[in-house]
């Protein structure tokens, strides 16, 4: 049954089946159930080649094809997959890996501040302002999502064996780079974001949907807690590597 609003965005199919499947043209494609989902950039091209990774599917794009990799651990194999940016272009990939096996998904990657918080600090998210489009065409409207259980633990665990510091966060998911205006700022931090991504509440509702579980850790990047005076820093670029090798060992204690 479609539900119906005068908005568009907040109309919901509940029921009826999708004209093209996730796994269109992949129905034999069968990946390991761990995966490492990630916005690091180079660093896992070179860590795919280095460890000698497979490369099950190369997902073919208009803009640019996308490498799904599987390591060989010594007692299971992880899929690791560079993704795309933002949400739309995120989940329809991360919808594809679940449809051909993954269901259990830790995602990585850099986050804007929205209060003082240095760069390269890591944190977990426990809850995602929906403010992109994607995520109500996986789950009915709310304001916010609430981020699987079990993952965090398994990350926040992960932390404290490694003695990394980290703290837990609600963030601001948004379609608009370039539309995180002074007063949304300020106001999005009101009511307790303390950092801004790109796909995170629409990642977790694809999960949610397609029922896979999923979590997040994010290293700070750019600073917008300043409103009047933009910093980039280093965009986090100094954590690509730490947080690569961190997802993967998140996902070999998740058992």
């Amino acid at each position: 049954m479609i539900i119906k609003n005068e908005i568009p965005i907040l109309e919901y199919d509940d029921s009826s089946v999708e004209v093209i499947t996730p796994n269109h043209d992949m129905e034999d494609l069968k990946l390991p159930e761990k995966c490492l989902f990630a916005f690091l950039g180079d660093v896992i091209h070179e860590y795919a080649k280095k460890n000698n990774a497979d490369v099950a599917k190369e997902l073919i794009t208009v803009s640019h094809n996308i490498e799904i990799y599987v390591l060989h651990d010594e007692k299971e194999d992880i899929c690791l997959v560079q993704s795309p940016i933002g949400a739309a272009a995120a989940a329809q990939v991360l919808d594809t890996l679940v449809s051909c096996g993954c269901k259990k998904i830790i995602a990585t990657g850099s986050c804007g501040v929205l209060a003082d918080i240095p760069e390269n600090a890591f944190l977990v998210p426990t809850k995602a302002l929906r403010a992109e489009g994607t995520s109500y065409h996986y789950l009915p409207a709310t304001r916010f999502i609430e981020l699987d259980e079990e993952p965090v633990k398994v990350i926040e665990s992960c932390f404290k064996k490694h003695e990394l510091p980290f703290v837990t966060c609600t963030t601001w998911t948004t379609d608009g780079f370039f539309r995180e205006t002074k007063d949304m700022v300020k106001y999005r931090l009101e009511e307790g974001c303390s950092v801004v991504e790109m796909e995170c509440s629409a990642l977790a509702a694809c999960a949610r949907k397609r029922g896979a579980s999923f979590g997040q850790f994010l290293f700070t990047a750019d600073s917008l807690a300043n409103v009047h005076d933009y910093d980039t820093r280093d965009f986090g670029t100094g954590s690509h590597e730490k947080a690569l090798l961190l997802g993967l060992d998140v996902l070999i204690d998740w058992k």
